[in-house]
């Protein structure tokens, strides 16, 4: 079989180099700060430097060794032991998620506080579409004591789905007793992993003590981290974009080699959310080129041979919108033809602060529709139906032919959202705006989907870890 597949590049091998000459600088001569003591003090004694006020310079040298002891791919599973993934040598993979603190419901679009329902809802919104491969942390819940916002959240995220699971949790100081919380109900966590916990440095420059600590807690268990930070261009990180790519490039392979310090062989995906910032309006937003950022940053883990932990895209919009729907198109195709790994934050809007399952489900459809860009055809003496064009000739038609018959049910694109509906059936169906139908799709698939069959086993010990916690 010839698969005519389509590609996308950015780099030359020379421009990578480049790249890759001006990071190693910046983590040679200007270093990083590293603000967690147990972590600066491993460092300097396992690698044998000095740091000054903290801040901590790694030679060449110790980051090629990095890159080198780092694991090419990573086998994820689902809580059931069931293998799912292998990151980094399979395609761009996706995921739902995010951590908002409004909830944009479907009937409406209105604005809540993220509450415990919502994240029960969404997880399990999430989980019953095929495409989306990860679970996400997809809110911070505010209707529960705020000490308690992570392990009641957390419980509803592992509760109500059996697929991987991408854990941010927003208090640092929760982050281990979330991880005693899933070892009661689980038990093992490294042996056969599927949470993956997510951390950013604080940029420019800084390993943050939260972020290093709880690496070292996730890597000693044995599970596999992403390690991926955030710009706001022209704040945080220089405003062109391969000043950008430099800075955030140099905290990834910082954090890389604080993670293969902590553990040789340590599991851990990389990558970068680089995010504009608007000085007029004082907002963040993603720009197109943000989307070239990622893509030159997908290249250079290639290079490096880490997988690539991608944006996915989201954060524009007022909700799923037109806005949203150009930002989405945008990263996902763009990601899907270059070497990205995973893309798990997919669902928020109006600047990640809150999150809508409508679009959950259109950047369902996007990603399907990608996919098969994605998958290319092929291009064969069967397929390229040679025979068929002659025996039918001019003037006639392919309707009963072999070809047609055989790929009539998967030759093109069938949108399980929005009806092929002609003119006049669209005027007949009372002329629905689009939003409409997505609108109505989404509750009813809010309606049907259901909770995995312990569902009420993991909330019942779970529940009862909480309070015996806060008593």
């Amino acid at each position: 079989m010839n698969n005519v597949r389509p590609r996308l590049t950015m780099m030359s091998e020379e421009q990578i180099q480049e790249a890759h000459r001006n990071v190693l600088k910046v983590l040679s001569e200007t270093g990083v700060r590293v603000d967690s003591p147990s972590i600066l003090q491993m460092l300097e004694s396992k690698l044998g430097l000095k740091s000054q006020d903290r801040v901590i310079k790694f030679p060449p040298e110790i980051v090629e060794d990095a890159i080198k002891s780092a694991p090419r791919t990573i086998d994820i599973y689902d809580r059931r032991g069931e293998h799912k993934l292998k990151l980094g040598e399979d395609r761009l993979r996706f995921g739902v998620g995010v951590t908002a603190l409004f909830y944009q419901n479907p009937f409406d679009e209105t604005l809540d506080i993220f509450k415990r329902q919502n994240f029960r809802d969404l997880v399990r919104l999430g989980s019953s579409f095929k495409h989306y491969d990860v679970i996400s942390t997809v809110g911070i819940v505010r209707d529960v004591p705020e000490e308690l916002t992570d392990l009641y959240g957390s419980l509803e995220h592992i509760a109500n789905t059996t697929k991987p699971l991408v854990l941010l949790v927003s208090d640092e100081n929760k982050f281990p007793d979330v991880m005693q919380m899933f070892e009661m109900l689980h038990g093992d966590l490294g042996s056969k992993p599927f949470i993956i916990p997510y951390f950013n440095p604080v940029s420019p420059l800084v390993m943050n003590a939260g972020t290093v600590d709880k690496m070292k807690i996730s890597i000693e268990r044995g599970l596999p981290i992403i390690f991926s930070n955030y710009s706001m261009a022209g704040a945080s990180t220089p405003l062109t974009p391969a000043g950008t790519l430099t800075l955030l490039m140099a905290e990834l392979l910082a954090g890389l080699v604080i993670s293969q310090t902590i553990k040789k062989g340590a599991p851990i995906l990389l990558g970068m959310l680089p995010v504009y910032f608007d000085m007029r309006t004082m907002l963040n937003f993603y720009d197109p080129q943000s989307i070239l950022i990622s893509v030159a940053c997908s290249e250079m883990m290639k290079f490096y041979g880490i997988p690539h932990c991608s944006t996915s895209g989201s954060g524009t919009g007022w909700g799923m919108d037109l806005i949203a729907a150009d930002t989405y198109w945008m990263n996902t195709l763009a990601l899907l033809l270059s070497n990205g790994h995973l893309a798990p934050f997919i669902g928020d809007s109006l600047g990640s602060k809150s999150i809508s399952p409508t679009t959950f489900v259109h950047c369902h459809e996007i990603i399907d529709q990608a996919l098969r860009i994605h998958n290319g055809f092929q291009l064969d003496d069967v397929n390229s139906a040679v025979d068929e064009i002659a025996k039918v000739g001019p003037g006639k038609n392919f309707l009963n032919q072999p070809s047609t018959m055989r790929n009539y049910k998967n030759g093109y694109y069938i949108s399980n959202v929005y009806p092929h509906y002609s003119m006049e059936k669209w005027q007949d169906a009372g002329a629905p705006p689009a939003r409409q139908v997505l609108r109505q799709k989404t509750q009813d698939l809010m309606a049907s989907v259901s909770a995995p069959d312990d569902f009420e086993e993991f909330i019942g010990k779970g529940e009862e870890f909480i309070k015996k916690y806060e008593s």
